[in-house]
């Protein structure tokens, strides 16, 4: 009996050291759904078995804004690659955010995480967060700009 216990807070120990270090960050967030901007609902599984981008943004964010822009611009050619692009809005009304696109076309859809539950679920603590995730859900990469080399992570 004394094994098993010892051996249980071993196994949790390990377990514990994972979940920091981040390695059991594997699940696709297909529990959460969230609204775009034209009210529609999405469901983020709808990225299963698909490379994906999770951008984090706010509109007060200079950094951000620039991001933005530069993603509009990259986007049809992640689309013919098969990558998925959720720009997520973290805690902005609708309202706020469509202002802040009243005069710019867009070419992806943006979210609004208004709560915050997938900033929470994926430790999003500032912004601009760019979390790349492979076909399986596997997170590949946490970055405050989009890395370079995006396409070598998400698609090898």
């Amino acid at each position: 009996m004394c094994i098993f216990k010892k051996g249980l807070k071993i196994n949790l120990f390990v377990v514990c050291i994972f979940m920091i270090l981040g390695l059991f960050d594997n699940a696709f967030a297909e529990d959460i759904i969230l609204n775009d901007l034209k009210g529609q609902v999405v469901n983020l599984s709808s990225a299963k078995n698909k490379p994906a981008i999770l951008f984090f943004w706010t509109t007060w964010c200079s950094y951000c804004r620039k991001e933005i822009k530069g993603l509009n611009q990259l986007y049809s050619e992640m689309k013919k690659e098969g990558i998925t692009l959720f720009a997520v809005n973290i805690g902005e009304s609708d309202y706020k955010v469509q202002r802040f696109f009243k005069d710019y076309v867009l070419n992806f859809n943006v979210l609004l995480d208004k709560e915050g539950k997938l900033a929470d679920q994926y430790d999003v603590i500032g912004v601009p967060t760019y979390i790349l995730l492979n076909k399986s859900g596997h997170r590949v990469a946490r970055e405050n700009a989009l890395p370079a080399d995006y396409r070598n992570l998400l698609l090898k």
